[in-house]
């Protein structure tokens, strides 16, 4: 081999070893999605760029929603609200001419930041159910508001007049350049957040999530940093919302729905919280399933809540759960294989052992029922024979009479 090509492999064998497990997981996830545009003509062609940016721009919503579940222990239920609110922002900002780059994305970066400056001065007070109900009455409010404003199109949503402008120029309206920009952005926020969790403030964060009393004994206040943490989630939300925005040139208050949130939470939950390789993961596996099983039946959400509900039962961790025990176990492609396999069967096991455990206590209540009804049927017949009794003697004493 060559000297220099030797010392270039060397320098990148030390370059990988120097990386964490969870950057080399992210730089194995990421690296293939940068060859997607010049493998697209022979596989999909513009299609296929498609979905991988819908898959770029949700992994962002999820690495932003992991700061809160993840290290905050916050759990959002409405946290689609900052993706419309960023949406909305550039996009009305672009129905009135302002649909450049030094406008439109400041307008959504602020608009999310300032709602979730809101909101979260409120929600950052509770905690546990009473954080999720509170999110989620935020979102559900943000989507009325959405589908009130008429001027923008309402419940029928907002078209925008075409891509944001870069420089006076419709770079972005090139499928590739878009797809390129988007993953700049994913890298980006992925390197941001890995650095906020390395730094004190994600040690505090990740401190009382452990155990907030002994935080505050020490001197540290939790609402400053978990508002801090909200509004730095909101706003990358509202970052994935402007791309979802320019990647449709449309937005609709279904962005800001419920069902949205649920599904940046599986996101996350489906992929591994503790990681940031994990969202991207789980958006990833989230969208292919979607678009997989759509392509099957008009019902896929049937086949695709069961799935989730066992991951969730039976994969501890998530997806970088498993590749995590995996590896600490370093089990061969067979043993994993064989893992998986026990796994399943253990499932199926205890699904079955419920179905007879329903079975048998439905059958018990059953037959509970049916002997309530044979005893109720008794006594009535006992009431109707003694009421026709009565009247029958009531009859024979007044013809006596």
């Amino acid at each position: 081999m060559p000297t220099a090509a030797r010392s270039v492999r060397d320098a990148a064998g030390a370059a990988l070893r120097s990386l964490t497990f969870d950057q080399r997981m992210a730089a194995g996830l990421l690296a293939p999605m940068a060859l997607l545009p010049l493998l697209s003509p022979s596989l999909g062609g513009t299609y296929l760029l498609l979905i991988g940016e819908r898959m770029m721009i949700f992994a962002i919503a999820a690495l932003s929603l992991e700061l809160l579940i993840g290290v905050g222990g916050l759990v959002s239920f409405g946290h689609a609200a900052f993706l419309g609110v960023g949406a909305y922002g550039a996009g009305i900002a672009a129905s009135h001419g302002l649909g450049t780059l030094s406008v439109a994305l400041p307008s959504a970066l602020a608009a999310s930041a300032l709602f979730a400056l809101i909101t979260g001065a409120i929600a950052v007070r509770t905690r546990a159910v009473h954080f999720i109900m509170i999110t989620l009455a935020f979102g559900q409010m943000a989507f009325f508001v959405a589908t009130s404003l008429a001027p923008y199109g309402g419940d029928d949503g907002l078209t925008w007049p075409t891509r944001t402008l870069v420089l006076g120029t419709r770079m972005l309206k090139s499928e590739t350049a878009f797809f390129y920009v988007v993953l700049t952005l994913l890298v980006a926020v992925y390197l941001l957040a890995s650095r906020l969790i390395a730094s004190r403030f994600g040690r505090v964060l990740r401190g009382l999530t452990d155990s907030e009393t002994r935080m505050q004994a020490i001197g540290f206040t939790p609402y400053p940093y978990r508002l801090t943490a909200y509004v730095i989630a909101g706003t990358i939300c509202g970052l994935a919302g402007f791309l979802l925005g320019n990647q449709a040139e449309f937005v609709s208050p279904a962005y800001m729905h419920w069902q949205r949130s649920g599904e940046l939470i599986m996101m996350v939950l489906l992929g591994g919280t503790g990681t940031l390789y994990g969202p991207i993961l789980g958006a990833a596996a989230f969208l292919m399933l979607e678009e997989t099983l759509s392509r099957l039946t008009e019902h896929w959400k049937a086949i695709l809540g069961p799935l989730l509900v066992l991951v969730v039962l039976f994969a501890k961790g998530g997806i970088a759960g498993g590749i995590d025990a995996w590896r600490r176990r370093k089990m061969t492609p067979a043993q994993l294989l064989a893992a998986l396999a026990l796994l399943a069967r253990q499932g199926l096991a205890a699904a079955a052992d419920r179905w007879r455990q329903c079975r048998s206590l439905l059958r018990r209540t059953t037959g509970d029922a049916v002997a309530r009804w044979k005893a109720c049927k008794m006594a009535l017949g006992r009431l109707l024979v003694t009421i026709l009794l009565g009247i029958a003697v009531a009859v024979d004493r007044w013809r006596r009479r």
